[in-house]
């Protein structure tokens, strides 16, 4: 499920079932890094308007394990637009269904690159004027 956001912005929310989880009921870090290169991709591509790719996952930091049975929210920005590249800051927030409860997960960035058909760089178009909204 994706919340409304901004065009460098996405938004997740994901339940964590018992095959995403070991065996002492949290999150595998790996799904969890999934989910967050997921979300990085999708800010990255509303921003570009291009097909991105991954170059790099940096100071992903764990911080408390998302437990089976709670949501975690994933927010993705993208903070820095070079030439072809993004650096897009991820952040995981598990929360207790019933209390409500949130704490931070995870927190990462990855650096996304804009690319061309056959996998090349290519530049990043500049940001004038909030994309046009199709009429429902």
């Amino acid at each position: 499920m994706q919340a409304a956001t901004g065009p460098d912005e996405a938004r997740f929310l994901e339940l964590v079932l018992p095959d995403q989880a070991n065996h002492y009921g949290t999150l595998f870090g790996g799904h969890a890094l999934g989910l967050m290169g997921k979300a990085a991709f999708v800010a990255a591509t509303r921003r570009a308007r291009a097909p991105v790719v991954m170059a790099s996952a940096d100071k992903t930091e764990f911080h408390v394990p998302g437990r089976v049975g709670e949501i975690v929210e994933l927010s993705a920005r993208v903070v820095r637009v070079g030439r072809s590249s993004m650096t897009v800051e991820v952040e995981m927030m598990a929360e207790a269904l019933v209390s409500g409860a949130r704490r931070l997960a995870v927190r990462g960035a990855f650096e996304m690159v804009a690319v061309d058909g056959t996998g090349r760089p290519v530049a990043i178009p500049c940001l004038t004027t909030k994309p046009q909204e199709t009429p429902t």
